[in-house]
């Protein structure tokens, strides 16, 4: 029995492409980072940067060359109605810096409540409110890019 050509043409692009995704959730205190699996299938915490020791944009440059990273998922926060709040122009800022500092290719991506989802997630998860700050940024990040990774199947799928 073979398999459906839908499945095996998807099969065969992610074995071709093999590419590492990094997601990444802006702040003014902290930059949340998460990465892809080997397949490009999951989304997973990397880190947080603190950006008053550490400037974010180094770093990710620095990501970017020692894992290989073909794209990175920056998110944008936008309101509820969909306009770009002051967060939401920060945000695109840093993707033009982004974009001059890496060889990739850098992706804005709508982040609307991720923080939420991702406080909420935590506190079921057994976190407190207290220790979520150093982990917070991260779980938004991966939040983001699980669902620019989900977006990008059903793109495939169709």
């Amino acid at each position: 029995m073979f398999a459906q050509p839908r499945i095996v043409v998807w099969y065969f692009q992610l074995q071709m492409e093999m590419k590492r995704i990094l997601g990444v959730d802006t702040g003014e205190a902290r930059v949340g980072l998460a990465l892809t699996d080997d397949l490009g299938m999951l989304a997973h915490p990397l880190e947080t940067i603190e950006t008053a020791k550490i400037n974010p944009l180094k770093r990710i440059a620095e990501l970017v060359e020692e894992r290989a990273i073909t794209t990175v998922v920056v998110g944008v926060p936008r309101n509820m109605d969909g306009t770009s709040g002051p967060a939401a122009e920060k945000a695109k800022a840093f993707i033009e810096k982004l974009r001059l500092a890496v060889t990739c290719r850098v992706v804005p991506w709508d982040e609307r409540l991720t923080t939420v989802s991702a406080q909420r997630a935590l506190r079921e998860a057994g976190h407190k409110a207290k220790n979520q700050r150093a982990i917070i940024d991260q779980a938004a990040a991966q939040i983001l890019l699980q669902s620019w990774l989900d977006a990008a199947a059903m793109t495939i799928d169709e």
